[in-house]
């Protein structure tokens, strides 16, 4: 990180806090610290926030919110190096995606929301009365308060810009707490917001980990009006339950066990360059990843052949985020090879160098397991990927809806009336159809069943963020 790490409440910044070790993923080595915040500290974030809405900022036209948004974008731009430095020495991500994904798609979150806001007009209807004079109906969209968001390690500031630009965007205050694996990109972030003229206590930040620490006491507080979180499905139930306490609104985008289809007309060649990206972008550490691959029979052998040699050859990706995380995928490898088959990688590769005391896992392919097994079933979140053969489309249908998550899939296919069929038959919030993780950030972004509760993206996150209000006027 280019500072240290601080919590950011009622526009200063404070260091106070037990030390968090920052560990390098790549090499193993303890890098920094990050503060832990206390309970009081936490408390004074919700209070600088609340504060924050009686002031000043509860006057800001959507103009001079959607002006903010730029200036934010802008100063994301003008410290563009010191970003991505930040998200690769947190995450241990290779500075090609980096580069190209997480600091852009951070700069395109808050133009998106300006420019969405910019052009977003009220709705009014004239309504009949019976004295002939009529009535005038319109809406007026309020924020909703504080707004706690509790944002992962894996995309740190991708996806912490895709929660605050919106809630900012609605004239909301802040409290946000990163993970405290990963908090460098979320203090830049705080840094630029001061440098942007953000009003004090409209954006405030907290650090800390989650169970009986920062993230449940600020999403357990009783001035936080609504909770914004990304992360995994256990964790959610428990914010689920302590925001029900005060009839808190929620919106979840929680853990996946994602599906892809691969049909016998597809383009093989496309569809195994697909999967590699769907497979191990980041190693695995990104909810959207592919880790369910059903291939259809008569091209099952040729396909897991050539994805197999195209995961020994990969090169250029990154560790797991931590010692912990690594055991945990390292542990369901070590079980799936007992009971299947491990067409590539499946262990820990050897650089020679510094790197050997990294949190390192190879691409692996598995195969042979039943549905039932554990690598099969459960979120493994790294860069394992495991193959079975299907023969008909209902059955494609019927294996990739199985299981508690819902949150995306593949579907690789030449035709066209196939892609129509199945896409809409899946039972996710995203169906991608000869490709992977292309995104129109207008599009509504979430899952289904155990993978999240409302959607975000374009109006859906600004509808998410504000509250609705009918003013009628008798005329």
């Amino acid at each position: 990180m280019s500072s240290p790490a601080r919590h950011y409440v009622g526009g200063g910044f404070d260091a106070s806090g037990a030390p968090i070790p920052l560990v390098d993923p790549v090499t193993g080595r303890v890098a920094g610290e990050v503060p832990q915040a206390s309970r009081e500290v936490v408390d004074r974030a919700v209070r600088a926030a609340r504060e924050a809405l009686r002031g000043t900022w509860a006057v800001w036209s959507p103009a001079e919110r959607s002006r903010l948004l730029h200036r934010i974008a802008d100063g994301i731009e003008r410290r563009f190096e010191e970003f991505v430095a930040a998200e690769c020495a947190d995450t241990g991500k290779p500075r090609a995606l980096a580069s190209t994904v997480d600091i852009p798609r951070a700069v395109a979150n808050f133009r998106s929301y300006a420019e969405l806001l910019a052009g977003r007009g009220e709705r009014s209807w004239h309504t009949a009365t019976p004295d002939g004079r009529g009535a005038l109906n319109y809406t007026v969209h309020k924020p909703l308060g504080v707004v706690a968001v509790i944002s992962p390690w894996n995309l740190p500031l991708l996806l912490l810009s895709w929660k605050v630009a919106p809630a900012l965007a609605t004239g909301n205050t802040v409290v946000a707490k990163p993970s405290e694996l990963t908090p460098g990109t979320a203090c830049l972030l705080a840094e630029v917001l001061a440098e942007a003229e953000v009003p004090p206590g409209v954006f405030n930040l907290v650090h800390g980990p989650g169970a009986d620490a920062a993230g449940q006491w600020l999403t357990e507080h009783p001035g936080v009006d609504a909770v914004a979180f990304t992360g995994e499905s256990r964790t959610g139930s428990m914010i689920m339950r302590a925001a029900a306490e005060r009839l808190a609104p929620v919106s979840f985008e929680l853990g996946g066990k994602n599906a892809g289809l691969v049909f016998d007309d597809a383009d093989l060649e496309q569809a195994v360059a697909g999967t590699l990206r769907s497979a191990f972008t980041h190693s695995g550490q990104v909810c959207l990843c592919t880790e369910r691959l059903y291939v259809q029979r008569p091209v099952f052998d040729a396909f897991a052949a050539a994805l197999a040699t195209g995961a020994k050859e990969l090169s250029g990706y990154g560790p797991m985020v931590s010692a912990a995380h690594r055991d945990k995928v390292l542990g369901h490898l070590e079980r799936a090879a007992t009971d299947g088959d491990v067409l590539a990688g499946g262990g820990v590769p050897h650089f020679g160098d510094e790197r050997d005391g990294g949190f390192w896992v190879e691409p692996t392919v598995l195969a042979g397991l039943p549905e039932d097994h554990p690598a099969v079933r459960d979120e493994i979140f790294g860069p394992v990927v495991h193959l079975a053969p299907f023969d008909t489309e209902g059955e494609a249908l019927a294996l990739a809806n199985a299981g508690p998550y819902g949150l995306a899939a593949t579907v690789w296919t030449g035709d066209v009336s196939r892609a129509h069929r199945v896409a809409p038959a899946l039972e996710v919030g995203t169906a991608w159809v000869n490709t992977w993780n292309l995104r129109d950030l207008r599009t509504p972004f979430g899952g289904v069943k155990a993978s999240g509760i409302g959607r975000e993206g374009g109006d859906h996150s600004l509808d998410f963020f504000s509250e609705p209000m009918n003013v009628c006027v008798k005329l």
